[in-house]
Formats: C-alpha cells, sequence, structure tokens
C-alpha cells in the first residue's frame, strides 16, 4: 500500500516515528491508530488493520510512542498522559498535512489511549477498540514482580513480552490516577468495542467495563478465539472490515477531494492533494491514478506519466497485431509486449538521424504464442511499426496549451 513516512513533534518534544498508509484512491476519510503497550506501530496486528483499512478506503496513521520503535526519547519518562498527548500531537499533524482523523483506532493500551484522547478531538467521529482495559491500571500487573524495588529505588528493569524496559515510579503513580470510566461516560461518540473471550492478557471482563460505561450508540463484537495480539490474520483482516463497514455510518468522507467530471472527447487529469505528486486520470467512464515512485517524492500509488505512455505503445501494438491476426486467420494464442524507456545522447544512437542533444529511446519486446510460420512471425513484427500509437511517437508532433476559466 502506498505509504508515507515521517517523523513528528511529541509531548515531550522528541520526534516520534509516523507512518500513514493510503489506499489506491483518494482516501474518503482519515484513521489514527494506537498501538499496545511497549509495542510499536510495526507489529502484525496494526499493519495488518491498516492494510485492512487502506482497501476499504481509509488512510490510516499510526506511529511509534515515545521511546519506542524508531522514535526518540526514553520509555522511561513516558507514560499514560504522555501517550495520550502523543495522540494529540499525532492528529494535530494530521490535521496540520492531511486531514484531522474522523476515526480512532486503540490496541490494548492504545485502546485505552483512544478512549482518553477522544473527547479532546472535536473532529472524531467515531471510536474502536481492541482488547482494551477499561483502566490503563490493568498493566501493573505486569510489573508486579518488580513492584517492590520500583517503590524503593524508585525505578527497575521489567522484562516484558522478552523484551527489558525501565520503569518509573511515576509511571504506577500515573496509571493508577486515571479516571477512563468518567471520560467514557463523556465520549459521546459512537464507539466499537472488539474483544476476545478467550484473551488471557486483558480479560473480556474489561470489554465489559467499556460497554457499561459508554453511552449509545455503543457496539460490541466478539473475536471469539482469538488471541490478544490477533496473530492470525483472519482475525486482523475481520476487525479491520467490520469496523470499516460500522464507522462508514458515523465517518462524514472527507471533501478533500472530488473526482473530476469526465469529458466526451479527451483526458482530464487533476491532483487529489495525497502526498506531492497524486494525480487522477479520468477517461471517459475510466478512472485511474497516476503517481511517482517513493525515490522521487510521489506515493508509488499508480504508475509515473511514462509508464503511462510505454503502456499506451504496449497495448496500440498488440492491439494492432490481433486485429490483423484474427483478419488473415493467423493461429495466434497469445501476444506479449514488454516496452521500457530510456533517454540517451543522441552521438550514442547509431540509427538516429540527430547527432546532438538527448535522445528518447523505447525498446519494445514482443513475444508471440501459436502456430505460426517464419514468415507470419515477420510479417506480425512489421504490423508493429503500424500501431497508431507507435506513428504518434515517430511523426513530429504539436501540443497546444490555452488557459480556460472555472
Amino acid at each position: 500500500m502506498p505509504t508515507e513516512r515521517f517523523s513528528f513533534t511529541g509531548s515531550g518534544g522528541d520526534a516520534l516515528s509516523a507512518r500513514l498508509d493510503l489506499p489506491a484512491r483518494p482516501p474518503k476519510a482519515y484513521a489514527l491508530f494506537a498501538h499496545c503497550f511497549t509495542c510499536g506501530k510495526d507489529i502484525k496486528a496494526a499493519s495488518r488493520i491498516a492494510e485492512a483499512l487502506t482497501s476499504h478506503g481509509y488512510a490510516v496513521l499510526r506511529f511509534d510512542f515515545t521511546g519506542l520503535g524508531a522514535s526518540e526519547g526514553e520509555f522511561a519518562n513516558s507514560n499514560f498522559s504522555s501517550n495520550v498527548e502523543d495522540l494529540l500531537a499525532a492528529a494535530a499533524h494530521l490535521k496540520e498535512h492531511h486531514r484531522a482523523p474522523t476515526l480512532l483506532v486503540g490496541h490494548s493500551l492504545g485502546g485505552a489511549a483512544v478512549l482518553a484522547a477522544a473527547g479532546d478531538l472535536p473532529e472524531v467521529k467515531a471510536v474502536a477498540t481492541i482488547a482494551a482495559p477499561a483502566d490503563p491500571a490493568h498493566v501493573a500487573r505486569l510489573v508486579e514482580p518488580a513492584r517492590a524495588e520500583i517503590e524503593e529505588r524508585g525505578e527497575a528493569e521489567v522484562k516484558i513480552a522478552g523484551r527489558t524496559f525501565r520503569i518509573r515510579q511515576q509511571f504506577l503513580d500515573d496509571i493508577e490516577g486515571q479516571r477512563l470510566g468518567e471520560r467514557i461516560a463523556r465520549l459521546r461518540r459512537p464507539l466499537v468495542i472488539f474483544h476476545a473471550p478467550l484473551d488471557e492478557v486483558v480479560g473480556i471482563d474489561n470489554a465489559t467495563g467499556i460497554f457499561k460505561a459508554a453511552r449509545h450508540p455503543k457496539s460490541f463484537v466478539s473475536l471469539d478465539r482469538a488471541d490478544h495480539l490477533l496473530s492470525d490474520p483472519l482475525d486482523a483482516s475481520f476487525v479491520a472490515g467490520v469496523l470499516a463497514g460500522w464507522a462508514d455510518r458515523y465517518v462524514e468522507p472527507t471533501a478533500s477531494f472530488t473526482a473530476p467530471d469526465p469529458v466526451e472527447d479527451g483526458v482530464v487529469v487533476e491532483e487529489t492533494h495525497a502526498g506531492e505528486f497524486q494525480q487522477w486520470v479520468v477517461a471517459g467512464r475510466h478512472q485511474l491514478i497516476a503517481d511517482e515512485p517513493l525515490s522521487l517524492g510521489g506515493l508509488d500509488s499508480g504508475p509515473t506519466p511514462y509508464d503511462l505512455l510505454t503502456a499506451a505503445l504496449g497495448t496500440c501494438t498488440s492491439m494492432t497485431i490481433r486485429m490483423y491476426a484474427r483478419r488473415k486467420g493467423m493461429a495466434l494464442d497469445q501476444v506479449r509486449i514488454t516496452v521500457s524507456h530510456d533517454r540517451i545522447h543522441a552521438e550514442d544512437c547509431a540509427e538516429c538521424e540527430h547527432s546532438e542533444g538527448m535522445i528518447d529511446v523505447f525498446e519494445r519486446q514482443i513475444r508471440f504464442d501459436g502456430d505460426l510460420s517464419e514468415a507470419e512471425i515477420e510479417r506480425l513484427l512489421q504490423i508493429a511499426d503500424k500501431c497508431p500509437v507507435h506513428r504518434t511517437l515517430m511523426s513530429d508532433n504539436l501540443i497546444r496549451t490555452r488557459l480556460v476559466s472555472h
């Protein structure tokens, strides 16, 4: 999926690593995803849910909280409150550079964080939690073996999911001082709660607590035998599919881009304002995206202009050959055309008439499948040069440009 990678300034002034996953077409809405405690934005569950949501037309921003993944800062200095502030900073960056998020999604402790942050984001229309605790203090049990050392020394190293983290007293004080139930009661946003009855990390009673605290409209979706991290790709895809269908009832599509109306003659091209170069192309009743690769600052969400040009030559060549072979009754089963484009110095081109400047070179490779004689193959290769696009490219051309009013 097309992706923008960048960093933004978090609550503590550190650079937080982020990625914005985009659908192939202009996004109908933007979602902000918060991952689980001590996880990163690239865990499989987050990646799979983001990928599935983009297939439903949503752009999804996910990032590493302070001190995690590729983000700067020290994890020991962070806490639940700073995570909520990081979420608000991410939403502000999204609003400034694209559109404000209208959907919040949080997994595990990230679910608690989006519940806490939603009240400060007026543009948010809907909230979803996945395996979320009803109280941030739930994660305190993960550090219980080191609690005595933390209380005595002020900090301790704790092993969580095979990794070592430094936990300080301020973290425990912060989560124990949260009043998430009160925030959920004041949420006043549509809420959907995804939870697995067999979740051994965050028990199903947490979903019950969130559901009871929230006001309608609220929904609960059971994840059956899923585990806490949604390790099975089918579970992540199920969550995203249900979530997208549910959110469509509440999330207003972005008005930042409307596909241009087709014209009777010619092609319409218009910027989508997604990324630096993405273009919406309308040819009659057909629509597609054009873009540039990531290496040139694009989103790589569609073919480049020269991809489209070489495709025009290839498709025209194949169609012309097929029309001729059918008319002559040739046993041509399949045509495959490969076209590449390059620019070389004219002095390096033995076949070219000019010896100065640069020359565009289109290399066309043609493969025929079928019971064809040598004479038929030779004739089809000659017919390839009679393709109308081939003739256009080889002819003198004129491009007229004129300004039109709205």
